[in-house]
């Protein structure tokens, strides 16, 4: 008769290798998640959350909705939008799908030197 226990510690030890093995696979998968789409992902929403917190009254907006406008106020959660000359729509910050324009002051300093300097 054929002893199937004598065969047992074979089985055994090629499972160890085979553990090494599935460890380093799913430490494979992790590290591809990590870098193809956790960090991807993060550093999105950190711009995403410096461009909502830069909005000024002004400033030409999109919302996540497609609705365009100009900003007319910003509060602490909130922004008022002007969509037309008698409409205004508030929305909260994180409606804001992208900012058109950025609104600059005409009366900026470094615009006043730069004038100042070509004059003379």
């Amino acid at each position: 008769m054929i002893s199937f226990n004598s065969s047992l510690p074979v089985l055994q030890a090629g499972a160890g290798g085979s553990m090494a093995t599935t460890f380093l696979t799913f430490g494979a998968v992790i590290a591809v998640f990590y870098f193809f789409i956790i960090r991807p992902q993060n550093k999105k929403q950190k711009e995403t959350q410096k461009m909502i917190s830069e909005i000024k009254k002004f400033d030409k907006i999109v919302t996540i909705g497609g609705i365009r406008g100009v900003v007319q106020a910003v509060k602490e959660t909130t922004i008022v939008v002007k969509v037309d000359d008698n409409t205004k729509i508030e929305f909260t910050k994180s409606a804001v799908a992208t900012v058109l324009e950025k609104h600059e002051p005409k009366g900026d300093k470094s615009d006043a030197s730069a004038a100042e300097e070509k004059s003379k």
